[in-house]
């Protein structure tokens, strides 16, 4: 997946939570739309539909203007799946999505570390060496000490592994926040005052 750069925004389209098949061909049109009016647009994940070019929800990268289309969408025209169908409006959900920012994987080129005496093991060794260690990832400012050992390289080694373990955690429950963050927005589609309407096959603006 490719990191959202500065003056960009992650949208989420959704048909909602058990929308129709209509809805999900209106988040299909939507991204084509989308696409071809933005420059920079790129779909990052997608959950496919029930049918061909039809999208329960898609998210993509896109430039920071489009932020200004959260809130509903609606398409206006018969249903192309159900003929006899007398319902016209179909709506999509557009949400800036939930996202954990740039930095996901450890990156040990991005650890200072600081040592400070230890009393390691062994009564002669007791506040003589500077062998203790404390890493400190700059990104976050997550930390890690060990005083374990004697020699201040396995206690780098030490240190690095433990802040390895507390950078991973981050990045996993920041993903897994933001994963249930984006899954709630399916539930939360409001048909009813929408930001831009769409009419017809074709897909064409008209507000």
């Amino acid at each position: 997946m490719t990191t959202m750069q500065p003056g960009q925004v992650l949208l989420q389209l959704s048909s909602g939570q058990g929308g129709p098949a209509e809805c999900e061909i209106a988040v299909g049109k939507l991204v084509e739309a989308l696409s071809a009016e933005f420059d920079g647009v790129e779909v990052v994940d997608s959950t496919p539909g029930r049918g061909p070019g039809a999208f329960r929800s898609v998210r993509l990268w896109g430039p920071a203007q489009m932020a200004g289309l959260e809130g509903s969408v609606l398409w206006v025209c018969a249903s192309p799946v159900r003929p006899h169908h007398g319902r016209k409006n179909w709506y999509v959900d557009v949400a800036v999505a939930a996202h954990p920012g740039p930095a996901d994987e450890f990156d040990p080129r991005k650890v200072r570390f600081e040592t400070f005496r230890s009393p390691g093991r062994g009564g002669q060794h007791v506040n003589t060496t500077d062998s203790g260690v404390r890493a400190v990832y700059l990104p976050t400012g997550d930390q890690a000490v060990s005083t374990d050992e004697r020699s201040q390289h396995m206690n780098r080694r030490t240190a690095t592994a433990r802040l390895r373990q507390t950078v991973e955690r981050r990045a996993h429950d920041a993903h897994t926040q933001a994963a249930a963050d984006n899954w709630r927005e399916h539930h939360q589609i409001v048909r009813g005052d929408p930001v831009r309407v769409y009419r017809g096959p074709q897909f064409t603006r008209t507000t």
